[in-house]
């Protein structure tokens, strides 16, 4: 006889999405909600702006904080599903006194959580080339993943692992665009592999909508590869604006912060190997870099240097 679970239709079922009102948990919760899923979005403010905007697109709004594994395990109760994400050191939007040390806390915490209430399906965002681990030096931020990677296999739990590359949005903010300039620590005629964050969000739906197929997998995700200079090339044509591209010298990206040197140095030299097409079989409709542009990329853009000229 089938179980009540095994009977269950994906719109019976509950996904709790952690960081829900971050760039990727927004994505997953926009892409479960249109799914037909039942989505509890955690976070720490429930009143603000982004928690009130999942509000109204139907989504259930928990507090919940990733340092208190207690409030994780009573926002996660009689869930199905739970899609975890951390913020990561040194990213656009990661507040400075923010460690290694700590997104590997607030992931163990997630996953202990995910394990005491019994979730059916666990899905985690990490990053591309964190199983390299053991082979090189890793930048911390892909050691972090890791870490948190490996505390979900010795728990157990039935787990989908995505690891996608550098995210497009990256540069649409003041972490790359100043002074008139797209400007980063990356080797101007260097590929680099990137993707959009709604992709992530619709491939992490899928494996939740697929858990036969998803569970136990570790897959890798990129959307597109081209140089920074196309890059910038690809923003100006995109806005009609003058755009050139600026190295920062690694140097003084290292005065600053050597860690943050040294991930920079791993781009350029090593960095992301993430199969592109294998990534457009698992969700054909991945984004390439103007794509993403004509879509949402443009437009946010010209929002961050409309509010910087104003300011």
């Amino acid at each position: 006889m089938d179980t009540v679970e095994e009977n269950m239709k994906p719109t019976q079922k509950t996904v709790v999405v952690v960081g829900a009102t971050g760039l990727q948990g927004r994505a997953v919760t926009r892409h479960l909600l249109r799914d037909g899923w039942e989505v509890r979005a955690v976070t720490r403010d429930p009143n603000g702006a982004r928690a009130t905007a999942l509000a109204q697109a139907g989504a259930r709004v928990v507090r919940a904080q990733m340092e208190d594994v207690d409030s994780l395990a009573a926002a996660a109760e009689g869930a199905w599903g739970l899609f975890s994400v951390q913020p990561t050191i040194g990213s656009p939007g990661t507040a400075p006194e923010f460690t290694a040390e700590d997104e590997v806390r607030w992931g163990v915490n997630v996953a202990e959580a995910a394990h005491t209430v019994g979730i059916g399906h666990f899905v985690f965002t990490s990053v591309a080339e964190a199983d390299r681990h053991l082979e090189e030096k890793l930048p911390v931020n892909l050691v972090s993943k890791w870490r948190i990677e490996r505390h979900i296999a010795a728990l157990g739990l039935p787990a989908t692992i995505l690891r996608p590359v550098s995210f497009m949005e990256n540069f649409t903010g003041g972490y790359a665009l100043r002074n008139g300039s797209l400007s980063t620590g990356l080797a101007p005629e260097v590929p680099q592999q990137i993707m959009a964050v709604d992709d992530v969000g619709a491939v992490a739906a899928l494996a939740f909508s697929r858990p036969e197929e998803w569970i136990g997998r570790e897959v890798s995700l990129a959307g597109d590869e081209l140089t920074p200079v196309r890059i910038a090339e690809a923003i100006e044509k995109a806005l009609g604006i003058p755009l050139p591209y600026v190295q920062v010298p690694i140097e003084a990206i290292r005065s600053l912060s050597e860690d943050f040197a040294y991930a920079n140095e791993w781009l350029n030299t090593l960095g992301y190997r993430a199969d592109i097409p294998a990534t457009r079989r698992i969700h054909p409709g991945t984004m390439d870099l103007d794509t993403w542009l004509e879509r949402t990329g443009a437009s946010l853009i010209s929002a961050f240097l409309d509010s910087a000229h104003r300011v």
